[in-house]
């Protein structure tokens, strides 16, 4: 009993230790810097929040997407223009350590068009590689 309490313990500490104000303020500048590239039209710049990876998973309403460039592509399509991609905004709900590397973020997204409201939710997996957070899963809905 008295390994099992201190190994939770270990464990609080450990995840405590991963929540830095520091690491908290760069997961939010990534997602800053999404929203304004997307708002300018540039969806490549968009990209830059994940992972260059062929293991980037995005799942959305057409299931899941695996591969950096696959989303990208998906991106070009669906949002083939500035007046396509609207003006977005994000509600940041929560922001939860798993460890010092990984953290889970759930919020809302809202894309106003002019001819159209597009909104839902998402959950991200953001990892830091390299010493920067990247999202390396995505379900948006």
């Amino acid at each position: 009993m008295k390994k099992i309490l201190i190994t939770l313990l270990c464990l609080v500490a450990l995840n405590t230790y991963a929540q830095t104000p520091k690491d908290k303020q760069a997961i939010l500048d990534v997602l800053e810097s999404q929203r304004q590239e997307w708002n300018k039209g540039n969806v490549e710049a968009y990209m830059q929040g994940y992972a260059k990876s062929d293991s980037l998973l995005f799942v959305g309403k057409n299931g899941p997407t695996y591969g950096w460039q696959k989303t990208l592509d998906n991106y070009k399509k669906g949002y083939p223009d500035k007046a396509a991609m609207g003006l977005l905004t994000f509600g940041i709900k929560k922001i939860d350590f798993l460890n010092q590397d990984v953290a889970f973020v759930l919020g809302s997204w809202n894309v106003k068009r002019a001819q159209d409201e597009l909104k839902g939710y998402f959950t991200l997996l953001l990892k830091k590689i390299n010493g920067q957070w990247k999202i390396i899963v995505d379900h948006s809905s």
